[in-house]
């Protein structure tokens, strides 16, 4: 589900799209028509908050995506990560994964981001893990990201492992790019195990068990906040 406008709950339409129709995605109005089909109200999701911030953006169009920004006049509330990522295993060993975001603020008009590209944002596979990323959403589809830790969990690598490779593969490729960017990966592999990485400091999970036991977690990350 890409490019898909007043509908709250595009995840929940791409579930949809999953199980009542032979396609992988769907985009834009053709997205919009088939939520409707399907009973999703369509609604004005731009607040006036969000409004304000983009016609004050306007005055001079800066596009420059910072890592763990804070919103303005709220500190310690961070912006630019929006990225829901979510990974699950049920008593049988079956798994399931979801990713859903609003995408990079101040995008271009058209822009697609990874969490509905299948292998960038999201990728399960039920005999091996599943992993899902958070971040600049360019990065991830240019190495097939989610795809990438999975098939490094299918070689023997651990979750945790695996996220830290696919990281340093992104950092080989563009050493300079990482410096200003933030890429994050959380995968679980078929025994319930589960591991993240990150580029840079600031990428919290949580994790949850059958006994509902829950927790926040620091992600591990290649540089620190003062590196950036």
């Amino acid at each position: 589900m890409a490019a898909l406008t007043d509908i709250l709950h595009p995840i929940s339409v791409a579930r949809r799209v999953m199980e009542k129709t032979p396609h992988v995605m769907l985009v834009g109005e053709g997205a919009q028509q088939f939520a409707v089909q399907q009973g999703f109200e369509r609604q004005k999701l731009l607040t006036p908050e969000a409004e304000k911030a983009w016609r004050d953006w306007l005055k001079t169009e800066n596009y420059a995506p910072q890592i763990n920004a804070e919103r303005r006049g709220r500190p310690g509330d961070k912006d630019n990560h929006d990225t829901i990522g979510m990974l699950a295993i049920d008593e049988s060993g079956q798994m399931a994964g979801a990713c859903t975001t609003s995408g990079m603020a101040w995008k271009m008009h058209g822009r697609v981001g990874d969490s509905p590209i299948i292998g960038a944002g999201l990728y399960v596979d039920n005999d091996v893990g599943a992993a899902t990323a958070s971040g600049v959403g360019e990065e991830m589809i240019r190495n097939a990201a989610s795809f990438l830790v999975v098939e490094l969990m299918r070689q023997g690598h651990s979750p945790a492992e695996a996220c830290q490779e696919a990281i340093q593969r992104v950092v080989r490729k563009r050493p300079e790019a990482s410096r200003t960017l933030q890429v994050c990966f959380l995968a679980m592999n078929r025994s319930g195990e589960i591991g993240a990485y990150a580029l840079h400091r600031g990428f919290v999970y949580a994790i949850c068990d059958s006994k509902k036991q829950d927790a926040l977690l620091d992600s591990p990350s290649v540089y620190t906040s003062t590196q950036v």
